[in-house]
């Protein structure tokens, strides 16, 4: 049941471009006529599903999307360096499809300072703000920019200086994220081949 649940989800997510991995939980189970109450499988197990689904029918087009989402991201980052940004989430773990977006935390004394640093080199955004969890079981609004590069949606979440080793609960695997630095996206980039 969990199995079918996990595949069912993951097409869900490819196919019908779900970004949310409960609600395409929740979809499956109706799909396969199981209850959506109780005994969901965890979202780890969808991720990784979904890197499989795409590694066997994603083909080239899935690929190339990872690797413009990650040399985006390597720009971007290499841009704001001066606020530690860090990559997290989908374009980290390869699990992505056309409707994801870049995922970047950085840290600034003062959100205003993104805010000023965006519209100083005449990047359009919009503000926003997104909920974090952490593993003390307290959540916190974060702020947050959202822009495009290039066809690529980009979500920088602006974290407090004091806060680059205090890695929010990332909802996919429930632990904190991992955060990427960009000589570590380099090595993975150098990877993409295998």
């Amino acid at each position: 049941m969990q199995y079918s649940i996990v595949q069912e989800a993951a097409r869900i997510i490819c196919e019908e471009q779900v970004t949310d991995y409960r609600m395409a939980k929740q979809k499956a189970a109706e799909r396969l006529g199981l209850p959506t109450r109780t005994g969901l499988p965890d979202n780890a197990q969808v991720q990784q599903a979904v890197i499989e689904y795409q590694r066997l029918f994603g083909g080239e087009a899935y690929r190339e999307r990872l690797r413009r989402m990650r040399r985006t991201a390597l720009r971007v980052m290499r841009q704001l360096a001066e606020f530690s940004p860090r990559l997290v989430g989908g374009a980290v773990s390869g699990a992505i499809t056309d409707a994801h977006r870049l995922q970047l935390h950085a840290f600034a004394d003062k959100p205003e300072a993104i805010d000023i640093f965006l519209h100083d080199r005449r990047i359009d955004f919009d503000q926003d703000e997104r909920r974090y969890r952490y593993p003390d079981g307290k959540e916190q609004r974060i702020p947050l920019a959202c822009f495009e590069v290039e066809g690529v949606g980009v979500d920088l979440a602006v974290f407090a200086e004091n806060e680059q080793r205090r890695a929010p609960l990332s909802p996919v695997e429930g632990q904190p994220f991992r955060r990427v630095d960009p000589a570590q996206l380099e090595k993975i980039m150098a990877t993409e081949g295998d």
